[in-house]
């Protein structure tokens, strides 16, 4: 056996059975032993961008890590903006990223870089492999340091500890240290702040807070103590939907975000962290909470959150059959005609979306109202791009559509969004993945025509608007998708949009739609 045999192992001892991978020349040795572990799922992406956000997608969908594989430091930079959205989502995940043979590095060939640097601020723990007899304990480490708390290991791995021969093991599970108990301490002292604070109180629930079985806790909560649920204003996975729980998305304008947290007085904050502003702007606040609004912390990223809201409910004397009345049916609002909008679109997804449906939301601006109307569609999961960094969506849905094959996944991606990381959709054809992505087709950059205005920019001259739109040419978005393998059609009416979202929806593959708005 050689390392590359044993790195195999241990992760597939420890149930890590999805590789996606862009690899190079250091990590033949690893494909090599890929080859020979018919267990381990091996996708390819066309870009490392596309890796990483299938990475992330898939770890949100089934709370375990995949592997990727990278070639040296370059390969990691081309993945690195799709790790930060990992990292600020807490996915897990392993980045298996090849390296010159130890003895090659002082040569300084052109692929020498410094990967540790690179790795760092994207991934929560970074180690090297020293040789071959170092594989099993870093692999362990790796997998340990991506669950423990969630987040995303970066693991080196040298050509020559890869190809380097080493005695067959037989790898086991890695023992991971369980969620600490409840502090009792913060849920009495939230508890009291909360009856201090009768019907001023909020709630920012994130990670498995957001899961349907939490989420019917801290809706017990809220109806038992009038207190308001939000989600952050990017949202990792929240499960959402009619008979759940329905918190508000925090807006990611700065005015429209104070304005709905202007008269909350205790924010107690549930696996997430204070919302702030996502920029400094001119003469605005970067907190979002008001002055003098008091922010508690009830349970943070690695803690037991489940069981801390239960603990809340139980100290509040809230019993678990009141619960907060939810959304049964949409609004009576009459079905859109004619020339298709961004809120036609939201609609007809929101009514049509499949029960247990899995929506990936890179639509920024255009899809601002399909969040709220998510409360009345069928139960689905709901996932956006958490760390700002565009390019995620087509990757994320690649990635929750191979964790979940049995579900039908629907990516809604803004046009210059999708730009980044369109070889997403090689891979959903060639791994015929259940995939309907909704391209907003308005070529521009949407909302940096808003940020111009919001940095006190008053009129946008020829310059600047030829980086902010994107027309001559006009993106072909059914011809690209077409040259990547995957079916697809053009919408410019509610008519013709409703059509084809009803035959996307009706059967199985990856199919894209270009509403053109």
């Amino acid at each position: 056996m050689n390392g590359a045999d044993v790195l195999c192992d241990v992760l597939l001892a420890n149930d890590v059975t999805v590789c996606f991978a862009n690899p190079g020349t250091s990590e033949m040795h690893f494909v090599a032993a890929l080859d020979r572990k018919p267990k381990m799922r091996c996708v390819l992406g066309l870009f490392e961008g596309v890796v990483t956000g299938a990475a992330d997608g898939y770890a949100r969908m089934t709370d375990r890590p995949a592997a990727t594989l990278l070639h040296t430091g370059p390969g990691l930079a081309n993945g690195l903006a799709n790790m930060h959205n990992a990292r600020r989502a807490f996915s897990p995940m392993i980045n298996i990223v090849g390296d010159h043979a130890s003895y090659h590095l002082p040569l300084d060939a052109p692929l020498t870089s410094d990967i540790e640097s690179l790795a760092a601020p994207m991934s929560n723990w970074v180690g090297r492999v020293k040789g071959p007899a170092d594989v099993v304990p870093a692999a362990e480490a790796a997998f340990r340091a991506s669950l423990t708390p969630p987040g995303v290991a970066t693991l080196i791995l040298p050509a020559d500890a890869a190809w380097g021969e080493v005695e067959a093991v037989l790898p086991g599970k890695v023992r991971l240290v369980p969620a600490p108990a409840v502090d009792m301490d913060a849920v009495r002292k939230v508890a009291a702040a909360i009856r201090a604070a009768p019907g001023r109180a909020g709630m920012i629930v994130r990670g498995k807070a957001a899961r349907a079985d939490a989420l019917a806790i801290a809706g017990q909560i809220s109806a038992g103590s009038d207190v308001r649920l939000f989600g952050e204003v990017l949202i990792a996975r929240m499960q959402r939907g009619r008979g759940r729980a329905a918190p508000i998305r925090i807006p990611y304008p700065v005015d429209a975000a104070m304005a709905v947290l202007s008269d909350v007085d205790v924010l107690i904050l549930v696996g997430a962290k204070e919302p702030v502003a996502f920029f400094a702007y001119p003469g605005k606040p970067g907190r979002l909470v008001r002055e003098g609004c008091e922010v508690l912390t009830l349970a943070a990223h690695g803690d037991d959150l489940h069981a801390a809201l239960e603990a809340l409910r139980d100290e509040l004397g809230i019993q678990p059959s009141q619960h907060k009345v939810l959304a049964a049916a949409f609004p009576d609002e009459a079905t859109p005609n004619g020339k298709l909008t961004e809120d036609a679109v939201a609609l007809s997804v929101a009514r049509k979306l499949p029960a247990d449906a899995i929506v990936c939301d890179e639509a920024v601006t255009s899809a601002r109202r399909f969040f709220a109307l998510s409360a009345f569609a069928a139960p689905h999961d709901y996932m956006m791009g958490t760390g700002g960094s565009i390019g995620g969506g087509i990757p994320m849905a690649t990635g929750a559509a191979i964790a979940c094959p049995d579900r039908k996944v629907v990516n809604l991606e803004a046009d210059g969004s999708g730009m980044y990381t369109v070889q997403g959709l090689w891979t959903q054809a060639r791994e015929k993945l259940d995939v309907v992505t909704i391209v907003f087709s308005n070529r521009t950059y949407a909302i940096l025509h808003g940020e111009m205005k919001n940095v006190g920019v008053g009129a946008i001259g020829e310059n600047a608007r030829r980086m902010l739109d994107l027309d001559h040419p006009s993106l072909d978005w059914v011809s690209l998708a077409k040259g990547m393998g995957v079916e697809a059609a053009r919408a410019d009416t509610c008519e013709r949009f409703d059509a084809l979202l009803d035959s996307a929806l009706s059967r199985r593959g990856p199919f894209l739609i270009e509403a053109v708005l």
